[in-house]
């Protein structure tokens, strides 16, 4: 009777090529760490079980960055940053470049898109409490991101130099002049010149597409490799490291390969069929994300009947707009937007609650937390809107719930006034 054959008589090739394979990585592991970071970050390490939905976003907003760069690269070949050439090498792109056209709506929804997900990981990390103890550093790191993310779309903004392009960058640059005693030197620094003019094109070239891009990566390294130090949250917010077997691996938890890789690309695919329909049918998304007076070239003689910023600002410029003058000055309202954000910041401090996540917190924290997401999406809609009396008091109404969230939040945990619900030892799948 014959054997059962060897798989080096059934399949000699296949045999060959992995010990090839294998002779490659072992001389790369030689001289740089490639199995032990694969490894440390990707095939050996465990996280929870239970991730949901709201997982998604952290693996999309990295997509979203790659996709990001390289069709900026790609832009930057045909792109002259001069203030009589700009507007025109843009239409140049849109119009006689091969696929051009294409590129160019890639990132101009691409940019919209970052912020989506980006918003959606935040929210995410408010449900579960992925701010809280130990993860104090990651949350910080995000923060840092979400701040780069709007250094880099407020300066992208300006290169296409059309009207809105134009006129909304002098009226942001023109707030920073409401700073007590450097304000005006602050934002003659920004602008490098008297008005919005090309010195000012070519200085915010330079940062968008070299500085901050080179920031932006940094922190995002900075963001998963502090992640994986301390290992992820989950939809419980329990560790899974204090429940382990004999070999010292979590018993709540999986490799993130092939389990999560194969979970993200399900999220990859769905995210790429609405991103692709947005491009394809509605680049422009009802003046979102292309506004209609960003079509003329900017002109400093004719100022626009609403400038207004791109969507994923207006919360914050809703907030700014909701605080009076004083004395004249726009600083209160400057200094409040800067406090919005510095809030987000202080966020791991601010809740003392011993519970994370929104399942077995205590009532006031989940109505608290969903009016909040509302009142955030209503600033929104208002920071974009003409202001009248009636929408002046509504964002002033939701500039005051903002804030007020913190102070809830803070008093609610630190007094000891929330009631939560027994959190279980091992996680589970609601």
């Amino acid at each position: 009777m014959t054997g059962k054959k060897s798989d080096k008589t059934l399949y000699p090739n296949r045999v060959a090529e992995a010990a090839q394979k294998n002779r490659l990585v072992a001389w790369i592991d030689e001289r740089f760490p490639l199995t032990e970071l694969w490894e440390e970050h990707v095939s050996k390490y465990y996280a929870p079980k239970n991730f949901n939905f709201w997982y998604f976003f952290g693996s999309l907003a990295l997509l979203v960055l790659v996709i990001q760069i390289v069709s900026g690269i790609f832009l930057t070949m045909n792109y002259k940053p001069a203030g009589d050439l700009a507007f025109g090498s843009v239409e140049y792109i849109m119009r006689d470049v091969e696929w051009g056209w294409l590129i160019r709506y890639i990132h101009s929804t691409g940019a919209s898109a970052f912020f989506v997900v980006v918003y959606l990981h935040m929210f995410r990390g408010l449900l579960y409490g992925s701010y809280k103890t130990p993860r104090e550093l990651i949350w910080i790191f995000g923060m840092l991101i979400y701040l780069c993310l709007m250094a880099e779309a407020f300066m992208g903004y300006l290169l296409p130099w059309g009207q809105m392009s134009y006129w909304g960058a002098q009226v942001i640059i023109n707030l920073f002049g409401a700073v007590p005693f450097v304000g005006e030197d602050l934002s003659l620094w920004i602008r490098g010149d008297y008005n919005v003019s090309e010195v000012t094109l070519n200085r915010f070239f330079a940062l968008h597409v070299i500085a901050v891009p080179l920031i932006l990566v940094f922190l995002v390294i900075a963001h998963i490799m502090a992640l994986h130090q301390v290992g992820s949250n989950n939809p419980d917010g329990i560790e899974i490291k204090k429940q382990k077997n004999e070999n010292g691996i979590p018993l709540d938890g999986i490799p993130f390969h092939p389990y999560y890789t194969v979970k993200d690309i399900l999220g990859v695919a769905g995210f790429l069929l609405v991103f692709c329909a947005v491009i394809f049918f509605a680049p422009e998304f009802f003046g979102l994300f292309l506004e209609a007076p960003n079509f003329e070239p900017a002109n400093p003689l004719k100022t626009p009947d609403h400038i207004a910023p791109v969507w994923y600002f207006t919360p914050f410029y809703a907030i700014l707009r909701a605080v009076p003058s004083m004395a004249g000055s726009a600083f209160p309202g400057v200094a409040a937007m800067g406090l919005a954000i510095i809030l987000l910041f202080l966020l791991p401090w601010i809740d003392r609650g011993k519970v994370r996540s929104i399942r077995y917190r205590g009532f006031g924290y989940k109505v608290a937390l969903m009016l909040f997401a509302v009142d955030f999406v209503m600033l929104g809609y208002l920071g974009l809107q003409q202001p009248t009396v009636v929408k002046t008091a509504l964002a002033q109404i939701g500039t005051a719930y903002y804030f007020g969230f913190f102070v809830f939040l803070w008093v609610y945990t630190a007094f000891g006034l929330e009631k939560t619900k027994p959190v279980p030892e091992r996680v589970t799948f609601k």
